[in-house]
């Protein structure tokens, strides 16, 4: 399918791995140009910017910028140099965050929960105020969030999360009535249990816990932990990507403040 957004511009966050790297991919086929971007850069950024290269059709274009987004110097900063590279962003997936403090809520502080509001909900913040202006003056524009299953199932360790992830929800759906008169449109995407740097750790732990392989330790943790994702198994980063990118298109165009589940009917609730 041809997405119609060849020679327009997307900014992903959380860039260098993950559903930020499957995402950038696709879109790289489509031809958008991709400014990939991660919190320390580096190797890791410079190792997803070749792997985009490889899957660049119609002259598209990929660069790496590091930018850690609970800073607003550097995301501002990374804002002016996308649109002196480019003109500007047309596209924004915003998949920067972090999973933060966790633990017994009462023995969360308030640094523990302030660290995680500064990456998971100011982290957006930051960014779609620094980007919708590029939006508006490109007449056209698309962003998409990164929520997560916790914002409707919350786990009871993860109670910063939880609240910066419902909290993105209703961001993008208030930014969704401001800006959508401008034909810039927003959602949101919310995944469980993904397989990306954040999930590998958790099953790294996992398995050094039960002294078996990852790949056992995230079967037992799927089984006992997360029993309403039906599927039984991780998700997979193209598996969001897909989703992501039909959300960057033309497509698209009569979806706007939606949130879309990706999670292998791991939400048990119809609603």
């Amino acid at each position: 399918m041809d997405l119609k957004i060849k020679g327009k511009t997307a900014l992903i966050t959380g860039g260098d791995s993950g559903m930020g790297l499957e995402t950038a991919k696709f879109l790289a086929r489509e031809g958008v140009n991709i400014v990939l971007s991660d919190e320390s850069g580096g190797k890791e950024l410079d190792t997803a910017v070749k792997q985009v290269e490889k899957d660049c059709q119609f002259g598209a274009k990929v660069m790496g910028i590091a930018a850690d987004v609970s800073k607003n110097k550097q995301v501002l900063a990374l804002a002016d140099k996308v649109e002196k590279e480019f003109g500007g962003a047309h596209i924004i997936f915003h998949a920067a965050g972090a999973r933060g403090a966790a633990g017994d809520f009462l023995e969360l502080t308030d640094e523990d929960w302030m660290k995680t509001i500064d990456v998971d909900l100011m982290g957006a913040v930051r960014v779609a105020r620094a980007f919708v202006p590029q939006m508006q003056n490109l007449k056209w524009g698309r962003m998409i969030m990164v929520a997560s299953e916790n914002a409707f199932q919350p786990y009871v360790e993860e109670s910063p999360y939880n609240a910066c992830k419902a909290a993105i929800i209703n961001l993008s759906k208030c930014l969704s009535r401001s800006y959508s008169k401008e034909n810039i449109l927003f959602n949101v995407i919310s995944p469980a249990f993904i397989e990306t740097p954040m999930t590998d750790a958790m099953m790294e732990e996992e398995a050094e816990k039960r002294n078996v392989s990852e790949e056992e330790a995230a079967k037992q943790f799927v089984k006992e932990n997360r029993p309403h994702i039906a599927m039984q198994r991780r998700g997979r980063p193209e598996e969001v990507a897909s989703t992501v990118a039909f959300l960057c298109s033309e497509h698209a165009s009569y979806i706007n403040g939606a949130n879309i589940r990706i999670d292998g009917g791991a939400v048990e609730s119809a609603f």
